[in-house]
C-alpha cells in the first residue's frame, strides 16, 4: 500500500495566546512562547471520555466531545494567557469556571438566541411562511458568525492568535503529507484543513437551518427554547458531517461541498512566521512523545536540550 493511502491518526489542535495545543488520540501537547522568548512545553493525558465507547457512537459522540473540548480548550487557553501575565493577574479556580460559563452563555445568546429574536422582529414587519422565517433566522446567524470572526480578527492580539492557528494547520498538513517538521518546510504547506473548528462552526449554522425548519411554526419563546435545547443535537449532526467531509476530501464532489468551509478559514487563519511554526512543531512533537508515553511533562526547549 502506498504511504499516502495509509490511515493516519486524526490529529487536531487549537491556537492559543502565543502558543498552540496539539491533540492526539490519548494525549495533548502544548507549546507556548513565554515573554522571555523561551518555548514552554506542557503535556497531559486526555480525559477518559476520549477513549470511551461514547467516542464510537455516531451523533452522540459529537455533542459529548464538543462539551469536553470546550472546557479543555478554555482551560489551556487560560494557561497560555496566564503565562503572559503577572501572578496577580492569573485566572484560575472559580474564576476559570465563571469565565467558561460566561463565554458559553455569551456564545449561546449571540449565535442562537439573538438571531431568533431579530428574525421574529422582521417577521412582524414582513409576513412570511415558517420555512422562510427559519431561512431568514439562519441567514442572520450565519452573518453574525462571519461578522464576529472578521471583527475580532481586526484586534492585534487576535491577529497573532489567527497566525498561530495557521501554524497549527500547516504543521498538521505537513505531518499528513510526510513533509519534514522543520519551519522552512512546514511554511510551504496550506493553512487550510478540513478538520478545522471553523468548518464545524459553519456546519452548525447550516444544519441549524435544516433542523429548525422541521420543527415548524412555534411562538417566539418556544422557538428560543428549542434553539438552546437542540444545540447538542445540531452539534452531533455537524460533527458527523464535518467528519465525513474530512475523510472524503479526495472525492471531487465532497471537496466542492467543503469549499465554503475551507474558504471561511481564510478569516480565522493568517500566515505565521517561522517562530510561530517553531512553537506549533514543538507542540506537535511533545504530543507525539506523550502519546508514546515518553517521560515529558513541563519543561522549556532549553531545559530539554540540556538533559
Amino acid at each position: 500500500m502506498k504511504e499516502k493511502e495509509l490511515k493516519l491518526p486524526a490529529y487536531g489542535g487549537q491556537a492559543l495566546i502565543e502558543g498552540v495545543m496539539m491533540r492526539g488520540k490519548h494525549a495533548l501537547g502544548v507549546a507556548m512562547r513565554a515573554p522571555d522568548g523561551e518555548i514552554v512545553i506542557k503535556t497531559e493525558k486526555l480525559p477518559a471520555i476520549y477513549a470511551s465507547n461514547f467516542r464510537k457512537v455516531p451523533f452522540l459522540r459529537g455533542s459529548i466531545l464538543l462539551l469536553d473540548a470546550m472546557g479543555l480548550g478554555m482551560r489551556i487557553l487560560t494557561d497560555s494567557a496566564n503565562l503572559q501575565t503577572g501572578e496577580d493577574e492569573k485566572i484560575e479556580g472559580y474564576q476559570l469556571v465563571l469565565t467558561v460559563m460566561f463565554s458559553l452563555t455569551i456564545a449561546i445568546l449571540l449565535f442562537f438566541v439573538l438571531p431568533t429574536v431579530v428574525a421574529e422582529l422582521i417577521s412582524r414587519w414582513i409576513s412570511m411562511q415558517p420555512w422562510a422565517l427559519n431561512l431568514v433566522e439562519g441567514g442572520i446567524r450565519l452573518v453574525f458568525i462571519i461578522a464576529y470572526v472578521w471583527g475580532v480578527g481586526l484586534i492585534k492580539d487576535i491577529q497573532r492568535v489567527y497566525s498561530y492557528h495557521g501554524a497549527e494547520h500547516k504543521t498538521i498538513n505537513a505531518f499528513e503529507n510526510s513533509i519534514p517538521l522543520i519551519p522552512s518546510e512546514v511554511k510551504k504547506c496550506s493553512r487550510e484543513h478540513p478538520r478545522c473548528g471553523t468548518s464545524f462552526i459553519l456546519a452548525v449554522a447550516v444544519i441549524a437551518i435544516i433542523v429548525f425548519t422541521f420543527i415548524g411554526p412555534l411562538p417566539v419563546l418556544w422557538r428560543i427554547l428549542t434553539r438552546i435545547v437542540l444545540i447538542p443535537v445540531i452539534a452531533g449532526i455537524a460533527y458527523e458531517y464535518t467528519r465525513f467531509l474530512a475523510n472524503n476530501m479526495d472525492n471531487k464532489i465532497v471537496y466542492a461541498i467543503a469549499k465554503p468551509n475551507l474558504a471561511l478559514q481564510k478569516l480565522t487563519t493568517r500566515e505565521p512566521d517561522e517562530s510561530m511554526l517553531e512553537v506549533a512543531i514543538a507542540a506537535f512533537n511533545a504530543m507525539i512523545e506523550k502519546e508514546q508515553d515518553e517521560p515529558i511533562n513541563t519543561t522549556t526547549i532549553k531545559e530539554r536540550e540540556q538533559t
